[in-house]
């Protein structure tokens, strides 16, 4: 039995953080980083069922074309989808009651709607990046054993490349869900690698008063190349969501939309608009994802 300290109920049944119970959550699910972009989503929504919100994370579940799809801000950073992760997970494959994982797994389908910077000058500001795998600079996953998910061949590389101080921690690489980024693929988008990064300072190689361990690191990043796959784009999530989603048994997919272009300076003139392409692109795309 997990004990009541590890997971968290509040007094009317729902899971701590998330504010949700079990009947609320749908099995497909967007994350956005941000909590006012949920409604941007869901106000295509032909009818909305549930809505909480509990500090940054806000929920929505509702059905489109009549799909059921719930909407979650995650807010930003690895630590944050820690936690979104293992409540969705909990929510989905925890009796409540006998505090016992249940005997019929859920799979659950992670879809990661964000914006993000690229690092490749021929990806440029409005287009849309389907991340292959998550490179995590963060050292959250390490914290359970993931050793059986991570591709360790593709981190050596990345250490010999950059010449990472390890003082810093290991960094960590997770592949996507390959059916997702099947269901998702399409001519309009670009595929690559994403550096999932602990912070949108220093650790993303922005110099404001301080000095960074690693001032070139941006210029590493973006000459990265393993097996014809580059390092695409930089943001906080990725890396976290794919991981996670791995040891959980679930499948995940991150699709960025560029409003940032670190490699040639520029920046979106409607990064507004870049989103809610996105998120056109995403909703459509969803409804034919049948359920395994």
């Amino acid at each position: 039995m997990i004990k009541a300290s590890e997971l968290i109920l509040n007094p009317d049944g729902s899971v701590y953080h998330l504010n949700a119970r079990p009947e609320n959550i749908a099995q497909d699910i967007i994350f956005f980083c941000v909590q006012d972009r949920v409604e941007k989503i869901t106000q295509y929504f032909d009818t909305i069922t549930f809505k909480t919100q509990k500090r940054e994370f806000k929920t929505q579940t509702g059905t489109y074309k009549g799909k059921e799809i719930t909407v979650i801000s995650t807010g930003i950073g690895p630590d944050n989808i820690d936690i979104v992760m293992n409540e969705l997970d909990a929510l989905h494959n925890i009796d409540f009651k006998t505090r016992k994982p249940k005997k019929d797994f859920t799979k659950l389908h992670i879809i990661r709607v964000g914006t993000s910077g690229s690092l490749q000058k021929e990806i440029p500001v409005n287009s849309v990046v389907i991340s292959t795998a998550g490179l995590g600079m963060d050292n959250m996953l390490r914290s359970y054993k993931m050793n059986d998910v991570s591709n360790t061949k593709i981190e050596d590389a990345f250490l010999k490349h950059t010449k990472w101080n390890l003082d810093k921690g290991r960094p960590y690489v997770i592949e996507c869900s390959e059916m997702l980024k099947k269901h998702f693929d399409s001519e309009e988008v670009h595929k690559g690698i994403t550096a999932t990064s602990g912070g949108f300072y220093g650790p993303q190689g922005r110099v404001l008063r301080l000095e960074l361990d690693d001032a070139k690191l941006n210029d590493t990043l973006s000459t990265f190349v393993y097996d014809g796959q580059k390092l695409t784009n930089l943001e906080m999530e990725t890396a976290a969501i794919y991981g996670l989603s791995a040891l959980l048994g679930h499948d995940a997919i991150s699709m960025n939309a560029i409003v940032a272009n670190r490699a040639d300076g520029t920046f979106s003139e409607d990064p507004y608009q870049a989103v809610d392409s996105l998120i056109h692109y995403t909703l459509e795309k969803l409804v034919k994802l049948y359920n395994h």
